[in-house]
């Protein structure tokens, strides 16, 4: 497994210095068209405790239950991997993964059932990532408890 081992935002960002460009061009994009999911360095949950323990980039802060305790969670993270950068989201449209129709647009080098990845920025078409981060950022601020019923599995 992939551990990356920075304990700040700038630490996070410097920690693969190959990979730091294609972060800060996402955050730009991100911050130009979602400017109110404001940054941040996700820790991870601590070992014994609900929740993920991969560090990443946050966008956005919301809270769910989990089983034996509140999590907090990126409404879109942002992290480092082995061979690539992926990207996680936390919303849905008309109770399906946000990311579903724009799948097969992005470009990316692997898709899931609500995350993508890709080696290079470059990679990914920009207009159907402006128009995900739109949609992305227009349910969050019209429904924040979106991201609480998507990860409760509600």
């Amino acid at each position: 497994m992939y551990r990356v081992t920075a304990d700040s935002l700038s630490a996070y960002l410097n920690f693969d210095p190959t990979r730091k460009a294609d972060l800060v061009r996402l955050h730009e994009l991100v911050r130009s068209i979602a400017p109110d999911l404001k940054r941040y360095f996700h820790q991870g949950t601590p070992a014994g405790e609900a929740g993920m323990r991969m560090k990443m980039i946050g966008y956005g802060k919301f809270r769910y239950a989990a089983k034996s305790a509140d999590v907090e969670w990126p409404v879109i993270g942002v992290a480092l991997q082995k061979n690539y950068i992926s990207v996680y989201v936390a919303l849905t449209r008309d109770g399906k993964p946000i990311l579903e129709p724009y799948a097969k647009r992005l470009g990316a080098a692997r898709v899931g059932r609500n995350n993508f990845s890709f080696e290079k920025i470059g990679d990914i078409d920009t207009r159907a990532l402006s128009s995900l981060i739109s949609e992305i950022a227009r349910v969050y601020r019209d429904d924040p408890e979106n991201p609480v019923r998507y990860m409760q599995g509600d």
